[in-house]
């Protein structure tokens, strides 16, 4: 007889020491190199996370319209992997790390595997046996993120199972059309890991990694905008949700030293459709700010603001610009100073927010 789901803690503790030790080690004077661009790949990629704008546009309410005939489902699997799918990918070896029972790679438990994401999949052939109900994939969610402070494999390895499996529980929500305040909670948690990963993975050294990279920043700005909607669709008497302010400024900073637009808007647009309270609120300020000083070249500012005011989050955001705006200061100290006068060591150490290591 099948075991049912059993419930697994949350780790939101563990994130938030984490948060705390890492604020400390901001400005580190090894900074990584930057990541590499990518042209997005021509391929369909059919978007699993579809959630009903407030405003849809006109290819958007087409979508809307082609699904109203659709069957509202509602999911009846009581695992993190529906049995069909779990017995298959058992014989198929098609098992993650994480999942394999003692090592086996063909042989799995109810408490082990996760249902991997399908990207060929119809709502219409979908038995409500494969679909799991909103406290399953709480819980489902909640066991992939206790992985994030796992230390037995590379954070790549982690990063691939984590990536796959939040995923599948966005397709989930989508094909069952939960939107209530519980599915925003959830999307928070998934944008936060893949914010997460944009710091960790600086640190790996796979040869694939800016693929990987690349790949990560993609579901990123799909889940923030999905994360958005939830907002739009879920607010009553201009009320604002405790975290929106936070989540709103992302999208601004992910805009510092590009042109393009993350979500296929510009960003002069966007700031029009945000609540004025969200406009007014410290993080945005923040972000604002921010942007402001990248772009202006005021390196000084951007340094102690980021210092003094990013969110672990944010700063995770922000990391990879900070190599660029230090060699700006640099060049910018080169060629506005006397040649032959030396310049003070420890007071650029100071003013790049670096450690001196010279004697």
């Amino acid at each position: 007889m099948e075991k049912s789901h059993r419930h697994h803690p949350n780790h939101s503790s563990s994130s938030s020491s984490s948060s705390t030790h890492f604020r400390s080690q901001k400005f580190r004077s090894n900074p990584t190199t930057k990541d590499g661009k990518f042209t997005k790949n021509n391929n369909p990629n059919a978007r699993e996370d579809f959630v009903k704008p407030r405003r849809p546009s006109q290819q958007a309410q087409q979508h809307v319209d082609d699904s109203s005939n659709l069957p509202v489902l509602l999911g009846t699997c009581p695992f993190m992997c529906p049995v069909a799918e779990r017995v298959q990918r058992e014989r198929l070896r098609d098992l993650a790390v994480f999942e394999r029972l003692d090592g086996n790679p063909r042989k799995t438990s109810s408490d082990l595997a996760v249902k991997k994401f399908c990207r060929t999949i119809s709502i219409r052939d979908m038995p409500t046996s494969d679909l799991r109900p909103l406290p399953v994939l709480e819980d489902t969610l909640d066991y992939l993120l206790s992985f994030l402070d796992s230390s037995e494999h590379p954070f790549e390895v982690v990063h691939d199972f984590i990536f796959d499996r939040t995923r599948s529980i966005r397709q989930d929500l989508s094909m069952q059309n939960i939107d209530n305040e519980k599915a925003i909670y959830m999307y928070e948690k998934m944008v936060r890991f893949h914010v997460m990963s944009l710091h960790k993975l600086r640190s790996c050294t796979n040869e694939n990694i800016s693929s990987v990279h690349y790949l990560n920043m993609e579901q990123l700005t799909k889940a923030l905008t999905t994360l958005f909607n939830l907002y739009d669709a879920n607010r009553s008497s201009e009320s604002i949700n405790e975290n929106e302010a936070e989540f709103r400024s992302f999208y601004v900073l992910l805009h510092l030293g590009s042109n393009s637009q993350s979500t296929g808007e510009s960003l002069s647009l966007w700031f029009r459709q945000v609540p004025i309270p969200i406009i007014k609120s410290k993080e945005m300020c923040f972000a604002r700010r921010i942007l402001r000083f990248f772009r202006m070249g005021n390196y000084k500012r951007f340094l102690l603001t980021t210092a003094a005011e990013a969110s672990f989050l944010q700063y995770c955001i922000i990391e990879p610009y900070i190599i660029e705006v230090r060699e700006l200061a640099l060049s910018c100290i080169n060629n506005g100073g006397y040649k032959l006068h030396p310049y003070p060591l420890t007071h650029l150490s100071k003013l790049l927010m670096m450690k001196c290591l010279w004697p």
